[in-house]
């Protein structure tokens, strides 16, 4: 009994210590609530920075604790003097209030849906215009932020910030164009808002998917937006243009994610499907049946069949009777099951389409090479 007493004494502490400690915290965020309400602009500064702190701080300890934190901010009032100071005349009072309601953001659906409705957007827009480069990263981080919940995604595009932030993918820093890709990306998954992209994001996209790596989720976004701007003449003629345009969605289907891989192709088949005449030898030239080809056997079932699609359109003559790929895969799987058995069908036949595509891949290297070994310095400078 007495190990039982103790034991439950030292329970009781430890409930009296946290009741203690959120009676203190409880009492603070009541106390940052009334500076920010009725305190001047320098108590108003340090109150949101102090939010920022104390949900730092929270998230330190636990991701439980941070969101109690965040709600309990959010319900003492304090995020509509953020977003009114987001107007101030003070550049200091935007940037502790930017930080501020990011904080109370993160990891937090409800905080964000009340920012947008407490009508944060618009200001946040006005600063993605500001040549201040640090204001204008937090505020495309914020729209990064506050996109990622659904009932925010129209009014961020109502208040014109897709077209910002298409000039932020173009002119920004590092991190202000890949805040601005997931920002665009976020966007455009709204069924409503799947046109919002303008042709000038072309370039900038191509020139990220060639730094990233082609298998990385960021690869994925870029891909997905690079599928969107294929669907409209203006965003085709962009890629096509762009230095290194196709080549670097062949390299994508041939190197990247099962989720990247399906929106190349997709961005191939588009320009392919709108005129085969104008873009089915610039496609070839940047040598994309091998990654083709695995993909048939390798991508997503969707990725498989514009795939398919894709190399039917990529033959000679597309308008007379040929053997499709499906039915090639049908005389490789018959083949297969001769050879080892029904049983064992599949993964030989996986196995031969997958050495047809490996000596494919060889013959097109080797065809580059030599290519390359035949052109003269002047050919180079001519082109």
């Amino acid at each position: 009994m007495e190990l039982e007493d103790t034991v439950a004494v030292e329970v009781r502490k430890q409930e009296e210590v946290v009741e203690t400690w959120n009676q203190r915290k409880q009492t603070q965020i009541m106390q940052l609530s009334e500076k920010l309400i009725h305190g001047d602009l320098d108590s108003q500064i340090e109150a949101a920075r102090d939010i920022r702190k104390l949900v730092r701080k929270s998230s330190s300890s636990s991701s439980s604790s941070s969101m109690k934190t965040r709600s309990k901010l959010a319900a003492a009032g304090v995020i509509q003097p953020l977003v009114l100071m987001l107007v101030s005349p003070s550049l200091d009072a935007r940037e502790a209030s930017l930080l501020a309601l990011l904080n109370l953001a993160v990891r937090n659906e409800r905080n964000k849906v009340k920012i947008v409705t407490a009508g944060a957007v618009p200001p946040l827009v006005e600063l993605l215009k500001f040549q201040n480069g640090s204001l204008r990263e937090l505020a495309t981080a914020a729209i990064l932020t506050l996109s990622a919940a659904a009932p925010n995604k129209p009014a961020i595009v109502a208040a014109g910030a897709t077209p910002l932030l298409v000039q932020i993918l173009c002119s920004g820093s590092v991190q202000g164009k890949v805040d601005s890709v997931t920002a665009l990306h976020n966007l455009s998954t709204s069924t409503e808002n799947s046109a919002i992209l303008d042709a000038k994001a072309a370039l900038p996209l191509i020139n990220l998917l060639k730094e990233c790596k082609k298998y990385s989720k960021f690869a994925e976004k870029t891909t997905a937006l690079l599928e969107i701007l294929s669907n409209s003449e203006e965003g085709r003629i962009a890629i096509s243009k762009s230095d290194g345009g196709i080549l670097t969605l062949v390299e994508t289907v041939e190197d990247g994610s099962l989720v990247s891989t399906e929106h190349a192709v997709g961005a191939l088949l588009s320009l392919c499907q709108s005129c085969r005449d104008k873009y089915r030898e610039l496609i070839l030239n940047e040598g994309a049946i091998p990654g083709l080809l695995r993909l048939t056997v390798e991508g997503t079932a969707e990725g498989r069949e514009r795939a398919r699609t894709l190399l039917d359109l990529l033959r000679d003559s597309p308008r007379e009777k040929r053997l499709a790929s499906s039915v090639l895969e049908r005389i490789v799987y018959d083949i297969a099951a001769r050879v080892d058995g029904a049983d064992k069908a599949a993964e030989t036949a996986k196995r031969l389409l997958q050495d047809m595509v490996q000596r494919s891949m060889e013959h097109s290297l080797s065809r580059i090479q030599h290519s390359a070994a035949s052109c003269t310095p002047s050919d180079i400078r001519s082109t």
